[in-house]
């Protein structure tokens, strides 16, 4: 009997979170080294290096990617291991306002710098 999800549903899922991966692991190191040679001693060189707008966006961008990340990795975590159709929705929900409301403070916080 042939399966109603097809055989190749997790491809999208997959493709999703190596491509989270691929852009985190390109942009943090570059990150990392810029933070290091910038080296913000105070409050305000914090300020003024966020109040760039690039710097701004590439941080949410960053953020989200994370989110997402994090998201599709904890969301096959719960695929596997938790068998409660219940405690998995809340557990969904639980992560999903988590990772969203994360989000959302962070471009609150950074567009409140300037």
């Amino acid at each position: 009997m042939k399966s109603a999800t097809g055989a190749h549903i997790g491809t999208g899922t997959w493709l999703l979170q190596r491509a989270t991966a691929v852009l985190l692991a390109m942009v943090m190191p570059g990150l990392a080294i810029y933070f290091l040679l910038a080296l913000p001693l105070d409050f305000a060189e914090w300020q003024a290096l966020f109040a760039l707008p690039g710097m701004r966006v590439m941080t949410l961008f960053i953020g989200a990617v994370l989110a997402l990340h994090a998201w599709v990795g904890i969301r096959d975590i719960f695929m596997d291991y938790v068998h409660s159709t219940g405690l998995k929705l809340v557990l969904y929900l639980a992560v999903i306002v988590t990772l969203a409301g994360s989000v959302i403070w962070l471009a609150a916080v950074l567009w409140e710098v300037a």
